[in-house]
């Protein structure tokens, strides 16, 4: 199912992304998802763990702002492996990470989401605002789908981050994957 979601269109990255698993069955995880996507050159990035993104040679790790010293985390990755952090709507947030030497900020909630609670909301003037001044790439999260992407294609979202629109398509991953390429596409247009 993977491989036909990622054979559909265009996904820049992966994010293992397994919040309430052990480090073994995250290793299990990676192990039989990384391969899949490292041959079609699909980045593949760890949710929350730095060290394990190492461990398992992923292409990076994505870190929310409880999840330990950013910092750190940027000396482990090293300069080759991918950084991003989570900024919710703040711009001085985003400011930091970019200090502390992340690849790329990721703003949302944007919308409702079902896979976890949306605490912070954010809105695309802040990727106007982000594009406008800064050249590291920013990425949208929260509840975005085929339907609700075009303001934030609009309003500069580098990349933009989905779990449902995807895997809860209803004709399948694939489907979601080009449903969502279709939707960037006349958004940019």
């Amino acid at each position: 199912m993977l491989a036909e979601a990622l054979d559909a269109g265009d996904v820049a990255a992966l994010q293992i992304r397994l919040k309430d698993a052990d480090d073994d069955a995250v290793r299990r995880a990676t192990e039989a998802l990384l391969p899949i996507a490292q041959a079609r050159e699909v980045a593949v990035l760890m949710n929350d763990r730095a060290d394990l993104a190492v461990e398992l040679g992923c292409d990076g790790a994505h870190l929310g702002q409880e999840d330990g010293d950013h910092a750190a985390a940027r000396r482990l990755l090293g300069p080759d492996r991918t950084l991003g952090i989570t900024c919710h709507g703040s711009r001085h947030l985003a400011m930091e990470a970019g200090e502390t030497g992340a690849d790329y900020v990721a703003f949302g909630a944007f919308f409702p989401t079902t896979t976890k609670e949306a605490r912070h909301r954010a809105e695309p003037e802040l990727l106007e605002w982000w594009s406008e001044f800064f050249e590291l790439p920013s990425v949208a999260i929260g509840g975005i789908t085929a339907a609700n992407c075009a303001p934030l294609v609009q309003a500069g979202a580098d990349f933009l981050a989905v779990v449902g629109a995807v895997w809860n398509h209803p004709d399948g991953p694939a489907a979601g994957v080009r449903a969502m390429n279709r939707a960037i596409a006349e958004a940019a247009g």
